[in-house]
């Protein structure tokens, strides 16, 4: 990934990631998905990524989502 994207969350369900990029994009925070389950057997993450400066509201939001 580029230098100035961090990773933010990562999950092995897709539905998962897809709702918090819409949460994220709701907050104008820019947010990309990196799929890297294998695609016959579904085993891995998908990791989902901001802009560095996106991070501390990005986990703000993602924890206050999960009830956290």
């Amino acid at each position: 990934m580029y230098d100035n994207w961090e990773s933010v969350y990562s999950t092995n369900q897709s539905y998962d990631a897809e709702i918090i990029k819409t949460m994220m994009a709701d907050n104008d925070i820019e947010c990309v998905i990196m799929n890297k389950q294998d695609s016959t057997y579904g085993i891995g993450e998908i990791e989902l990524y901001v802009m560095a400066e996106d991070i501390i509201k990005a986990k703000q939001l993602i924890q206050e989502f999960r009830g956290e």
